[in-house]
């Protein structure tokens, strides 16, 4: 389905509600599993965590026979999966996904998973999915990973640890990339009791079988949802507000670094009592404006909206830290390099970073291929604050976000 974005102007003040954070519902749906006296509130209604959720319902049922499960386009429902079931004795599947999840490497987890004893051997391509996993328990407790990896990689290995009978000692080699997703990790894992142990380049997760009694988490909406919303405020007119929810201000999300990111764009976030965000567009001094810099290895998802944005101002960027967009839904590098060019942009990009030149010309009536990748869909939307755009695909955005178009029509975009 093409969507057309026409010119459209914001609507002001508006109140939008955010389902629960992707990246906090698929660890919590994985620790349920492990400790079912779990009760979850606001739950992301992504496909990703519906596709996680109804794997690990199904798994249940999973036997010597092999069952065959199919995470689609779900990249954080494969590697988590892929340590779940590693632990699931006398169990056997098949974790397979689209022809886009077989190109995404996971050798590094398989690996890992196989040295602390687990028995995973590959369908097709060495490297790739689909995976036969056999569960068994696993005895062996040390491992080392590239620090420089997806920290999906490394929250799978930390989520299955307490039950591991020894824990987990876990060595990461070099810099360390997305430190905040590790960190939302262990900080779950410590919420439900769980003793852990992180510093410089060691983590360790001690084994355990907790009794939990009927113990309430309630999720955090997602703050790389909320970008899109930032990036509405920021190429809107001074004084537009935009209220969402439900937001904390110690969040152990790493796209929440969008608070700081976006006061270059003159976006300026109060939180209320509530636990409701506003973030309101201010006068911002030209000056600010000249050029935007931004280190992202923490929060790779939100380089594409800041990207937009930047564009859409007709200022100038330059973000690095990106070398975990090569290996997401697609090489999310290059689609923005293709689809900036063709909106008039003069951008290049490296295998780790982007860099766009100041522009104030926008190309109208072109149309965003979305790569299959629901985050593309929803950065360039913005741009119909400034001219009438065409969306491939524009049902993507169900992975992450399946109420986005609805959303927007509810503070005035337009669209056919």
């Amino acid at each position: 389905m093409n969507l057309l974005l026409q010119s459209s102007s914001i609507q002001h003040p508006a109140s939008i509600k955010i389902t629960g954070s992707k990246s906090e519902t698929n660890r919590l749906l994985l620790l349920q599993a492990l400790y079912p006296n779990l009760v979850l509130e606001n739950t992301s209604n992504s496909d990703d965590s519906e596709v996680m959720l109804k794997a690990l319902q199904n798994s249940q049922l999973a036997t010597r026979n092999s069952q065959l499960v199919d995470v689609h386009h779900a990249g954080t429902a494969m590697r988590f999966l892929t340590a779940f079931f590693a632990i699931q004795d006398e169990k056997e599947v098949v974790l397979t996904g689209s022809t886009r999840m077989k190109e995404r490497p996971i050798k590094i987890l398989v690996d890992a998973l196989n040295q602390l004893g687990a028995e995973i051997t590959y369908e097709e391509n060495e490297g790739f999915p689909p995976l036969r996993i056999k569960g068994k328990k696993l005895t062996e407790n040390k491992v080392s990973l590239p620090a420089n990896v997806s920290s999906q990689y490394i929250s799978a290995l930390l989520l299955i640890a307490p039950k591991l009978e020894k824990g987990l000692e876990l060595t990461l080699e070099g810099e360390i990339t997305s430190i905040p997703y590790i960190k939302m990790t262990l900080a779950l894992l410590n919420e439900i009791g769980i003793k852990t142990y992180f510093e410089n380049n060691l983590i360790s997760v001690k084994s355990s079988e907790v009794v939990i009694n009927s113990k309430l988490i309630t999720v955090e909406s997602d703050w790389s949802s909320a970008s899109y919303w930032y990036s509405i405020v920021a190429l809107s007119e001074i004084g537009t507000q935009i209220s969402l929810s439900s937001y904390k201000q110690n969040s152990l999300q790493g796209d929440s670094a969008l608070i700081e990111i976006y006061k270059d764009f003159g976006v300026e976030t109060t939180f209320n009592t509530d636990n409701s965000i506003t973030i309101a567009k201010k006068q911002v001094h030209n000056s600010q404006l000249a050029t935007h810099n931004s280190q992202l290895n923490n929060c790779p998802d939100i380089a594409q909206t800041i990207a937009v944005t930047c564009f859409g101002l007709g200022i100038g960027c330059y973000l690095f830290g990106l070398h975990t967009l090569k290996i997401k839904e697609t090489d999310r590098l290059e689609a923005l390099k293709v689809e900036l060019i063709k909106l008039g942009a003069d951008v290049m990009v490296t295998n780790e970073s982007l860099h766009l030149k100041a522009s104030n010309l926008i190309n109208k009536d072109i149309v965003i291929k979305t790569y299959q990748d629901h985050r593309m869909a929803m950065a360039f939307a913005p741009l119909a604050l400034k001219v009438p755009i065409i969306i491939e695909d524009a049902e993507v955005v169900s992975k992450s976000y399946p109420t986005f178009w609805e959303d927007l029509k509810l503070v005035g975009f337009k669209m056919d």
